[in-house]
């Protein structure tokens, strides 16, 4: 899975970018009430620990 799909996919249950940090995107999870870091490279795939980690902080 690549970031644009991660963004996706993250936009479809409700989390939104909250704002830009210096290195990554700050999105913010409705479910779960946490801010999580996102990378800004669309294209790049999302490393299987980093994955697991939004998907845990989204609350997917």
């Amino acid at each position: 899975m690549n970031y644009g799909e991660l963004k996706r996919l993250l936009k479809k249950i409700g989390c939104h970018k909250d704002h830009e940090g210096t290195r990554h995107e700050m999105w913010y999870s409705p479910i779960t009430g946490k801010m999580f870091p996102v990378g800004r490279h669309d294209r790049q795939e999302v490393a299987s620990g980093t994955l697991k980690n939004i998907r845990r902080d989204a609350g997917l």
